[in-house]
């Protein structure tokens, strides 16, 4: 009886809101106040909103000097195979999350993977195009960059509660990741970085960093 009643709640309040909410107007959504520090007055305008967020995230860049970094040069010849194969195509869609955020083509990784079968001949040519020829595709470098909230906050009135996120083309993923994956073997295999290096490396344990720090 209790479950009974529980959906019989459900089905009310999904009635009602088809009855009376549905046929409202969407309303756009608010963003709230902001201050760029405890010291500033509160920005309430959507011009101001802005520009406290394009100075928070996209911050004037400075020129480096590299004079001090010594050049080094590997004279190492490596000849691999550089085509793409289907099922290294079809292995990398389907590790990526079917839902996942995409960028401004509006293709996800669920239509991807429901219609693979159509379309593995497809994407493995269009990647090795891409190797072949040395481009990447202006489609693949576009991104839709926004603005999420950082948990857990007591309030959202300071700009530096907010952080950017970058969301890109879902195609452009997987071919990055086949790419990444093939370069990380090649260093690998013919020993092309230092013992020392351990980020973005696999099988680099803790303890083997904690030995390089104390030795």
């Amino acid at each position: 009886m209790h479950e009974l009643s529980k959906a019989f709640k459900l089905i009310w309040c999904f009635a009602k809101w088809a009855r009376i909410e549905s046929q409202l107007s969407k309303k756009l959504s608010q963003f709230s106040s902001l201050k760029r520090s405890d010291i500033d007055h509160m920005t309430t305008t959507f011009e101001k909103k802005i520009k406290i967020l394009r100075e928070k995230f996209f911050l004037s860049s400075s020129q480096v000097n590299v004079n001090d970094i010594a050049e080094s040069f590997i004279s190492l010849t490596v000849s691999f195979n550089s085509r793409i194969t289907e099922d290294k195509v079809k292995q990398t869609i389907k590790w990526v999350k079917a839902d996942k955020a995409s960028s401004t083509s509006d293709i996800s990784n669920r239509a991807l993977q429901v219609n693979l079968a159509e379309l593995i001949s497809i994407l493995t040519s269009l990647f090795n195009a891409c190797v072949t020829h040395k481009y990447h595709s202006k489609q693949f470098k576009k991104t839709q960059t926004i603005i999420l909230c950082k948990l857990k906050k007591s309030d959202y009135i300071d700009s530096k509660t907010y952080r950017l996120i970058a969301l890109l083309d879902i195609m452009s993923k997987a071919l990055k990741s086949i790419m990444i994956k093939r370069l990380s073997d090649i260093v690998e295999t013919h020993h092309m970085l230092s013992n020392a290096q351990m980020k973005a490396r696999c099988k680099q344990f803790m303890i083997l960093t904690l030995n390089l720090l104390i030795n």
